[in-house]
C-alpha cells in the first residue's frame, strides 16, 4: 500500500512526530521484579527530536529535505551558520524577491515615483509638489488625481445634490510614450528632478526624472461634465490584451484616467489575469502604479516580507527580523506616508541589525522616520525651545482669539522607549523620567516627510538646559542628548532582563524559567548586548533542550501560515491569499496597532473560532484554492465508500493504510490515527458544516474528481490539526 506522498509528507511527519496527542497502544506491564530501580528516563531530547525542535524554534517551520540536511551538517554547526546570514546562500529568494523591484529603492525614489495620496492633495493645492510634465509618472499622478477629485466631488454632491458638480479636466495630451524597453519613464529623462535638481536624477531613478519646475500641467479651473462611466465591450478588451506586453502597457497608459479605470472594472478575472501575463517585474510595477501607486507600495512591502518568511535559507534571520519588527512595531496605517517609510524601516533598519548589537539597533530605530512618525516625536517640541518661543510671538502676532493649541512636547515615544523598547514596565522608572525622556529626544525629527523623508536634528526644536533621567544628568548637549540617554536604557540590567525574558518567551516557553532568564540577562551584559551570544546561551542551555518544551509553543497565525507554506514546499506566484487569510485570523502583516505589537503566548491565539479560520486555510491552501499559490500531490488509492456520510474507524481503516515512517525508524498510522482524531473533532461540533466534517464527507464521497483529492483533503486536515499548530 501507499503511503502519503508528495512534499508535504516528511514536514508532517516532523510535526506529527511524538508526541502526538492521539491515542496510543498501553504498554505492556513488565515482569514483576523485586526491589526493582525505576530506569533512569532522560529528560533532555534526543536524536532527530532535537533537530525537530530546533527547526520548529529556530525557523519557521521545516520544509522537505531539512531533517536530513541539518544532520548531515551537524545541529551545532547549522546553528552557527544560522547566526551568520550573509554566508548562506540567497540565489533562490533574490530571483523570487526580483518580482518586487520597488523594494529596493529609497524612500525619495518610493515617495516620488509612486505618490501617495497625501503627495497629491500636496500637488493639488501647493507647490511644495511638482507634478512631473508628461511620460509614465505623468500618467500615475493623472490618475491619481483625477480619482481625488472625483471623490471630493462625490462628496460635495452628497452634500449639496441641488448643486451642480463638475469634474476639472485633466491634460492628457501631456502623457507621453513608455522608454522603448516599457519600463517607467519621462519623455525628458534629461531633465532635473525635484528631488535632485542638479543631476536631474531622484536616487537611482535617472531614467524617471521629470522637469523641476512645471506650471501647472492640469488645468485645475478647467471643467468637464460628469458623462456616464463609459463600458468596455469583449472585442474592445481582446485587443488590448492581444497586444504585445510592451504595447499593452503602453496603451493604457495613454488612457484617461477616467477610462483607465473603466477598462480595469470591466475586466473578468480570466481577462485580468491575461493583461498580467508575459509582463516583466517593471512593466507589471507600471501598471499596478497607475492603478494605485499607494495600494501598490503596502502589497508588495508585505508580499515580499511573506516571501523572505517562506523562502529565505536564512531563516534565523528572518524570525529574529520578526521579532524586532514586533518589538519595535509600527502600525502600517499610521498614515498615507508610513508603507513609505516601513520599506525602508525593515530592509536598512531593522534586518541587518536583527543579529547584531541590540544597542545598534536600539539607535538605529530611535533615528527612523518609520518610528519618528509613528510615536510622534517628529512633531515634539521643547516648551523653552525657539522653536516654541517663535511659534508663541507668532501667535501673539495674528488677530482674533488666542485659543488655539500649538504644538509642544510630545512623551508617547519617550514612554514606550523604556517600558516597551528596553527597561520594561517594572524598570524602576517615573512619569518624571518619561518627561525628561521626551526634553531629551526633542529636535529628533524627519526632514521632508512627503519628499525624501530623512532623520534630521532641528536644534531649534529642542529643549535647552540640563536633564535629569534615572538619576542622571544629561548636559544640553543637541542630539549627543540623545545617544547618550540611549547607551545608558541599553546598557542597563532591566533591559538585559527584559529582551531575555522577551527571547525566551519567543523560543522557549510561554512562562521560561527564571534561570534561563538568568543566564542569558548575564550573556547580554558582559557581551555589550550581543544578541548572538544571548542566543547561544539559549542554544546551549538544558531548559532549551527539555522534553517538556518540546512542541510546548502554539503558532501564531504568521508562524502557522508560513509553516503550512514551508511544509508544503508551495510554490507561490501571489502572497496576497495568504496576507487575507493572516487578515482574517486576527493577524495581520503590519498590522498591529498599540505599540506593544502582537502577543506570542498561547492564550491569544487558542479560540474555537481561530481553530476554525486555521483549519478553512489549511483545507484551501492543500487543495490548492488559493489563487496564485499550488502544492502537487501524488494521489493515494482510493479510500472506497459508497456512503458519503460514512466516517472511517480506525478498526476498518487500519488493514488499508500504510504507516508512515516517522524520524528516527519509529513508525505510527498516522493517517488512521488522524482521522480517528478529526471523526471526535468533527462528533464534539455537533455541525455539519464544519470544516473537519465537510472534509472527512469529500474524503469518502463516490465522486472521481473528489476521490483523486485524498491527498489533498487528508493534507489539509493534519496541516489544521491542533497537532501541527504547535512548534
Amino acid at each position: 500500500m501507499n503511503a502519503i506522498n508528495g512534499p508535504l509528507a516528511l514536514s508532517l511527519c516532523f510535526t506529527l512526530c511524538f508526541p502526538l496527542g492521539y491515542a496510543q497502544p498501553a504498554p505492556q506491564d513488565p515482569p514483576d521484579k523485586i526491589a526493582a530501580r525505576p530506569s533512569y528516563q532522560s529528560t533532555q531530547l534526543k536524536g532527530d527530536d532535537r533537530i525537530l525542535h530546533a527547526l520548529n524554534r529556530f525557523t519557521f517551520g521545516p520544509r522537505p529535505g531539512d531533517l536530513e540536511s541539518v544532520r548531515a551538517m551537524g545541529l551545532d554547526k547549522w546553528f552557527d551558520q544560522q547566526l551568520h546570514p550573509t554566508s548562506i546562500d540567497s540565489t533562490d529568494l533574490n530571483a523570487r524577491l526580483a518580482q518586487f523591484p520597488e523594494m529596493q529603492w529609497s524612500t525619495a525614489d518610493l515617495l516620488y515615483r509612486l505618490p501617495s495620496n497625501a503627495e497629491i492633495r500636496q500637488a493639488m493645492n501647493t507647490d511644495r509638489i511638482t507634478i512631473p510634465a508628461n511620460g509614465t509618472l505623468h500618467a500615475i499622478y493623472e490618475n491619481q488625481l483625477y480619482r481625488l477629485q472625483a471623490k471630493k466631488a462625490e462628496q460635495v454632491q452628497k452634500n449639496a445634490p441641488a448643486q451642480a458638480t463638475s469634474l476639472p479636466e485633466t491634460n492628457t495630451s501631456a502623457k507621453m510614450q513608455l522608454a522603448s524597453d516599457g519600463s517607467m519613464m519621462s519623455a525628458d529623462s534629461s531633465a532635473a528632478s525635484p528631488m535632485n535638481p542638479a543631476n536631474g536624477t531622484v536616487g537611482t531613478a535617472a531614467a524617471m526624472s521629470a522637469p523641476d519646475k512645471v506650471t501647472s500641467p492640469m488645468d485645475m479651473n478647467a471643467a468637464q461634465p460628469v458623462d456616464a462611466e463609459p463600458r468596455f465591450d469583449q472585442f474592445s478588451i481582446g485587443r488590448i490584451l492581444a497586444l504585445d506586453p510592451q504595447e499593452r502597457v503602453a496603451r493604457l497608459a495613454a488612457m484617461h484616467p477616467e477610462e483607465f479605470d473603466s477598462f480595469i472594472k470591466s475586466l473578468k478575472p480570466a481577462q485580468r489575469a491575461a493583461l498580467n501575463a508575459g509582463l516583466r517585474p517593471d512593466l507589471k510595477l507600471t501598471l499596478a502604479a497607475l492603478e494605485n501607486p499607494e495600494r501598490l507600495v503596502a502589497e508588495d512591502l508585505i508580499s515580499q516580507r511573506l516571501t523572505r518568511d517562506i523562502y529565505s535559507n536564512a531563516q534565523l534571520q528572518e524570525v529574529m527580523t520578526d521579532f524586532w519588527l514586533n518589538h519595535f512595531n509600527v502600525y502600517l496605517r499610521k498614515n498615507e506616508q508610513m508603507p513609505y517609510y516601513l520599506v525602508s524601516y525593515e530592509r536598512d533598519t531593522i534586518r541587518p541589525r536583527a543579529l547584531g548589537k541590540f544597542e545598534d539597533l536600539l539607535e538605529a530605530v530611535a533615528h527612523s522616520p518609520a518610528m519618528l512618525a509613528y510615536l510622534d516625536n517628529a512633531q515634539s517640541i521643547g516648551p523653552d525651545s525657539l522653536a516654541a518661543e517663535r511659534a508663541d510671538m507668532a501667535a501673539a502676532r495674528r488677530p482674533g482669539p488666542k485659543n488655539k493649541v500649538r504644538e509642544g512636547l510630545n512623551e508617547n515615544y519617550a514612554r514606550e522607549l523604556m517600558e516597551l523598547h528596553t527597561l520594561g514596565v517594572n524598570g524602576g522608572y517615573t512619569q518624571a523620567d518619561v518627561t525628561q525622556v521626551a526634553r531629551v529626544l526633542t529636535g529628533w525629527t524627519i526632514d521632508r516627510p512627503l519628499i525624501d523623508a530623512q532623520f534630521s536634528f532641528n536644534p531649534n526644536r529642542h529643549e535647552p538646559g540640563t536633564k535629569n533621567v534615572l538619576g542622571k544628568k544629561f548636559k544640553d548637549h543637541g542630539e549627543q542628548e540623545g545617544r547618550e540617554l540611549l547607551h545608558m536604557l541599553a546598557s542597563s540590567p532591566a533591559t538585559a532582563r527584559f529582551i531575555s525574558t522577551k527571547l525566551a518567551i519567543r523560543f522557549v516557553a510561554d512562562d521560561p524559567p527564571p534561570a534561563l532568564v538568568d543566564r542569558m540577562a548575564k550573556s547580554y551584559l558582559s557581551s555589550g548586548g550581543d544578541i548572538p551570544a544571548v542566543l547561544k546561551t539559549l542554544f546551549r542551555s538544558p531548559e532549551f533542550w527539555s522534553t517538556s518544551t518540546y512542541r510546548a509553543k502554539v503558532k501564531t497565525p504568521l508562524e502557522f501560515v508560513v509553516s503550512a507554506a514551508r511544509a508544503g514546499d508551495a510554490n507561490i506566484e501571489n502572497m496576497l491569499p495568504l496576507a487575507n487569510n493572516l487578515r482574517q485570523m486576527g493577524m495581520p502583516v503590519y498590522g498591529a496597532i498599540p505599540p506593544t505589537g502582537y502577543d506570542w503566548k498561547s492564550s491569544t491565539w487558542v479560540s474555537t473560532g481561530a481553530l476554525v479560520d486555521r483549519m478553512n486555510f489549511a483545507l484551501n491552501l492543500a487543495a490548492s484554492r488559493l489563487p496564485g499559490i499550488a502544492i502537487n500531490w501524488v494521489p493515494l488509492p482510493d479510500l472506497g465508500s459508497s456512503d458519503p456520510e460514512t466516517v472511517p474507524t480506525p478498526e476498518s481503516e487500519e488493514a488499508r493504510l500504510e504507516p508512515l515512517i516517522l524520524p528516527g525508524g519509529a513508525t505510527e498510522s498516522t493517517r488512521t490515527a488522524a482521522l480517528q482524531q478529526f471523526q471526535a473533532q468533527a462528533s464534539q461540533d455537533n455541525s455539519s458544516v464544519h470544516p473537519v466534517a465537510t472534509a472527512l464527507r469529500q474524503i469518502r464521497t463516490p465522486n472521481a474528481t473528489v476521490l483523486e483529492k485524498q491527498d489533498q483533503v487528508l493534507a489539509g486536515l493534519l496541516i489544521g490539526s491542533p497537532d501541527f499548530q504547535r512548534r
